[in-house]
């Protein structure tokens, strides 16, 4: 279960209502609990439905940085592309099926042999949840093995979502750079509002954002605020030597 909770890294430190973040909290007890009980086939589903809820996220940070790639991505989806469009959380998503919902990871230059590997998760989950008279998880091995599959398919579309969110973090620090000008005074209160709170960044998406460059932006004005806001956000969310090998 150690390895499981990995995906935890790649989900959302913050959510914009308490109903989401019931939600996921939900999600992950339904899982632990079936895990710890050797019921593998529904501890499964409820690992995928967390799986699915990253790719939802993933997807929310495309449609609120990229907004005209987003709007190009919607060709094929006619009948959902009002709702799409006018969506106000990420699991608007999930009224469109899993496997299409997938195409949108071309957007990240997400191959189409990636994303039919994605999809074979979406699969595996269908099987495991109808009436067929299969266990396909009946062994803690059995579920071990697909949770591997499933991490190594999450962090494969992490590392795809790095343009974005370099992207997002780099119009982050021209837009909230100058104190009294932005939202919050405070830099903490300004990047946990802002930018993690804002666009549902995870432990991974601030890892991203950690290495970025400032001095790539060494020509505008505020730079010198720019590296204050950039040192705020280390100073808080970097992980010390000792934790990420503990």
């Amino acid at each position: 279960m150690e390895e499981a909770a990995d995906l935890g890294n790649y989900l959302p430190l913050s959510f914009k209502s308490p109903k989401e973040e019931e939600y996921i909290k939900f999600l992950w007890d339904a899982f632990e609990s079936n895990y710890t009980h050797g019921k593998f086939q529904f501890a499964f589903l409820a690992y995928h439905m967390l799986t699915m809820s990253f790719v939802y996220f993933n997807i929310w940070q495309i449609k609120k940085t990229r907004p005209e790639d987003f709007e190009k991505g919607l060709i094929g989806f006619a009948r959902d592309e009002k709702a799409l469009l006018e969506a106000t959380s990420p699991f608007v998503f999930s009224t469109v099926n899993e496997k299409t919902i997938l195409r949108f990871l071309k957007l990240i230059a997400c191959d189409n042999g990636k994303i039919g590997t994605y999809a074979k998760l979406v699969t595996d989950r269908n099987d495991a949840a109808h009436p067929n008279g299969n266990i396909f998880f009946s062994t803690q091995d059995a579920l071990d093995i697909k949770i591997s599959e499933v991490l190594r398919a999450v962090d494969e579309i992490q590392t795809h979502s790095r343009c974005v969110i370099e992207h997002c973090y780099r119009e982050f620090l021209l837009q909230s750079h100058d104190p009294e000008e932005r939202e919050y005074p405070d830099a903490i209160d300004q990047i946990r509002e802002l930018l993690i709170h804002g666009n549902y960044m995870s432990k991974k998406d601030i890892d991203i954002c950690l290495g970025f460059n400032v001095e790539t932006l060494a020509g505008n004005e505020g730079i010198e605020n720019i590296r204050a806001l950039h040192d705020a956000l280390a100073a808080n969310y970097k992980e010390d030597d000792a934790n990420r090998t503990a």
